[in-house]
This record gives C-alpha cells, structure tokens and sequence, in this order.
C-alpha cells in the first residue's frame, strides 16, 4: 500500500489518499475529506479503469487500457456548502481528470454525474494519435441514495460512451457525513441487490495457486459484425478463457447461446466485442499488415468473476492468426492465445476473417500448421523405409552366421 499525504485544500481540511494497486490494473483509491473543523464531511473508496480507443496518424485505430497513472492529486475536491454541493476532483498524468458530482435534497442524496478528460496529446500513453488535444466524456448519472447512508457497490459498473469505456467496482461513498462519522447504514446498489454473490472482503489474505478443474471443450459459436447491410467480419470459435488471480485459477466457457457480438470495421483495422451477463466486454482487434496479410493484434478484456471480483486485461501487442487478405484463417484444433500471464484464450474449431468478406461467407482458409497433417505421409514413408533397411540387415548378418557354420578349421 503507497499512501500520499496532500496539502489541504482551501476550504475542505485535510485529504488523506491511499493508492492501492492490485492484480488488476485499475485505480484503488480512498478518500477521507474533512471540513474546516476537522470532521469527516465526505468518504469515498472505489476502483476504476479506462480503455480510450483513438485514431492515428496512418489512420488506423489503437486501444488503451488508463490504469496506473503515477502521482494523484485532488485540487479542486470540496466538502460542499450552501451554494455548491460536493466534489470529488482527480488529477493524474499530464492532462488527466476525473470528477464527481453530487447534489442533496430534503432526505436524499444524487451522484449526479461523472467527468472523464484524457489528453491525446501525451505522446506515451497515445503514440501517433492523428488528433491532439484534451478531450472530455460527460455522463449523467442520477443515482439517489438516502442521506444518512453509505452508497455501495461492487459489482461492475461500466459507462461507455465516445470510444471511452469507464469500469468501476467496489465503490463505497457517502458524500454528506452527519457528525463526522461515517455510516454503518449501506444503500446497495441495484447491481449488488440482485447479485449472488458474496461482497468483496476487502482485507484479502494470500493463498496458494489452485489448479482449474478441466473443462469439457466449449460450443462453437458464429459471430458477426455488418457494415450497413454487408457482413464485414465473421468469426467461428469455441472460446475457454484461463484466468488467474490472487493465485486462484479458474477455466470459463463461453457459452455462445448467452453471448452478443458487436464492433466495426474499417480499411486497416476491425474490431470484435463479445459481451455476456459476466463478460462486460472481450475485444478482439484485427489489423492489416504490409497491405496484404491481416492478424490478432489486440486482446481486451474486462470481466467480473463469481466472487465478486473484477478481472481487467489488455495488451495491443499480440501476432496471432496470421493470414493474407481476401482469405480466412483456420484451425480446427486447440490453439492457445496468450494475452498475458494471468489470461490465456485456448480456441477450438477457429475460422476468422474480418476483412473483405463477399456475400456473407468465408473466403478460402488457410490452415494453421496444427491442422497440418500432410507431414504425415513422408514420415510414414520414412518410418518404412526404417524399417525395410533394419528386415535386411538383420537376415544378411543371419546368413552370414549361417555360411560359416559348414566350416571347420585344419
């Protein structure tokens, strides 16, 4: 746990935040803001990531996962007064924030909305983006709690708007504490309500890695994505996703009859998102590679497990399925896509092709070397000639044993 101590900000007391990152990339923060009497007048726990998807300059399209950050400051945060209600204001990385709103009435209290500004112009976190600049993703929210209670919610919730996708999970705040104390009283959310599972613990205590308990190959599923009235991408895949964390594995299939497809597709780069009631979002993102070969390139994922947790990965360096355009790629047997060393995709009966697809069908395969059994046949081959070599040799030395019998030394 890293804790930084801030200088007060007029006019609220002091901010004590502790940063805690985790497994998953993401935000885990705390904030304990105080009046000018020293009173707890605001709480607030919660986690959260971004994924920013944006254009560049060779006019293809790039995902980024904004967890970690580095140094967090709160200018800006208030405890709220007659004239303006509460505020929570982040700041992190050069252009970077994110405020909440909140708003009281006679006995409730709003989260009224949520504001999210990234900076394209910071060349590390977005290279080559085609458009610089601070750009804002504004969202109203509404959500009314009683006032005298603390508003939790564990499970995900996610806001997608603008090509920005925002995650939060395991949310505790309560914006107008009475007396300086903080409630015992919780308001969960809808969420959690009709949730079965338990609320996360958030003192965890390290456990030895478990082995997944195998799982029967997942069903196929078909997948599309159209542009207008045109399919533009087709996918066919049986999908199991390994994930581990806090040491624990576990082997999830995919069940296709419960789960949606979505995305786009554009000359250089096209994009499949699975979704279901657990998986918020599992992105595939094709791209075109020397104008006459397309392959996997990215891998998304964010998710939350039956305990409550939430898994989040991402990387945008992959080199998978490997074919050239105007074709589709192909392998029937188990394939194994590591995304990263907590998240593996093992794939069953794959067929893909997200670019140039003609009247809804696949183009000519080309097959992975796994289904490539056509090596069989001179190693066959081979093996016979083994040993046919081995039959000879074995009855020239028996007759030559058998020569020398009929001769007896003088």
């Amino acid at each position: 746990m890293v804790c930084f101590r801030l200088f007060p900000v007029p006019g609220s007391g002091l901010v004590l935040v502790c940063l805690v990152l985790g497994a998953v990339q993401s935000y885990a923060l705390e904030l304990n803001l105080t009046d000018s009497g020293k009173a707890t007048c605001l709480y607030a726990k919660w986690q959260m990531n971004f994924t920013v998807r944006y254009e560049t300059t060779n006019k293809t399209y790039k995902t980024v996962t904004i967890s970690d950050r580095g140094t967090v400051t709160y200018n800006g945060s208030i405890c709220g007064d007659d004239q303006n209600g509460p505020k929570i204001a982040v700041q992190f990385g050069p252009g970077f924030s994110w405020i909440a709103n909140f708003s009281k009435a006679a006995s409730t209290y709003s989260i009224d909305s949520i504001s999210f500004s990234y900076n394209t112009g910071d060349n590390t976190t977005f290279p080559d983006a085609e458009d610089k600049g601070i750009i804002t993703v504004d969202e109203l929210l509404a959500i009314k709690i009683p006032l005298n209670d603390l508003f939790r919610c564990n499970s995900l919730s996610t806001l997608e708007k603008n090509d920005v996708v925002q995650n939060y999970w395991d949310v505790l705040v309560q914006a107008f504490v009475q007396n300086g104390t903080v409630s015992t009283n919780e308001f969960l959310c809808d969420e959690d309500k009709t949730s079965t599972v338990a609320p996360t613990i958030h003192t965890t205590v390290p456990s030895p890695t478990t082995t997944p308990t195998p799982k029967e190959k997942p069903e196929a599923g078909t997948y599309s994505v159209n542009n207008g009235n045109d399919t533009c991408l087709l996918a066919t895949m049986g999908l199991q996703l390994n994930i581990t964390q806090d040491k624990v594995a576990s082997v999830i299939n995919i069940n296709p009859n419960a789960t949606h497809s979505t995305g786009s597709c554009r000359s250089h780069t096209a994009l499949l998102r699975l979704n279901s009631s657990t998986i918020k979002y599992l992105d595939f993102v094709f791209a075109v590679k020397n104008e006459n070969r397309f392959y996997l390139k990215e891998v998304n994922v964010s998710m939350y497990l039956v305990n409550g947790s939430v898994f989040s990965i991402a990387n945008n360096n992959l080199s998978y399925w490997d074919a050239p355009l105007g074709s589709s790629y192909m392998c029937n047997k188990e394939q194994t896509v590591s995304v990263s060393g907590a998240f593996q995709i093992n794939t069953f009966d794959l067929r893909v092709q997200p670019f140039n697809v003609t009247q809804g069908k696949y183009s000519t395969a080309q097959e992975c070397s796994l289904d490539d059994d056509t090596i069989l046949i001179p190693i066959i081959v081979g093996a016979g000639l083994s040993g046919l070599i081995i039959v000879i040799v074995i009855a020239y030395v028996i007759g030559r044993r058998k020569s020398y019998a009929g001769y007896q030394t003088l």
